[in-house]
């Protein structure tokens, strides 16, 4: 379902190969959460979405990982706690996409950007589909 969606969305993209089950349990015991349902559904299929000029609409569960681990323990003094998102993707221009997550657990299925320059989180969209559907008119 999702690659067909994201297919028609961004006819220029590349889908990794899927993940597997212990790999996204992996990540969600090295985070301390378990992703949202919607993004284990597409990393099932697709272990990661590049597209044009090596932009990442989803990316692989390593970087998640690292990026998400790296963002709570080196970025402290600057911005205010990553603790409470879930990186999963970005613009390639510094800025981030994430979910927000609420007392350990993601509860909602929003997603919120994540502007380097100021530290701004902005709502964008009301769950996955709705974030890749906006990302492709812009």
């Amino acid at each position: 379902m999702w690659r067909e969606l994201i297919q028609k969305l961004f006819p220029v993209c590349e889908f990794e190969p899927p993940a597997e089950q212990s790999q996204i349990l992996e990540v969600e015991t090295a985070l301390g959460v378990k992703l949202p349902q919607e993004l284990k559904e597409i990393l099932l299929e697709a272990n990661g979405v590049i597209g044009e000029w090596g932009v990442w609409y989803i990316w692989k569960l390593d970087r998640i990982r690292t990026s998400n681990l790296s963002f709570r323990q080196n970025l402290t003094n600057n911005y205010m706690p990553f603790d409470h998102l879930l990186f999963f993707a970005d613009v390639g221009n510094g800025d981030q996409f994430t979910y927000g997550i609420i007392a350990g657990e993601i509860k909602k299925s929003d997603i919120y950007s994540w502007y380097h320059e100021d530290d701004s989180r902005v709502w964008e969209a009301a769950n996955l589909q709705k974030y890749l559907e906006k990302r492709a008119k812009s």
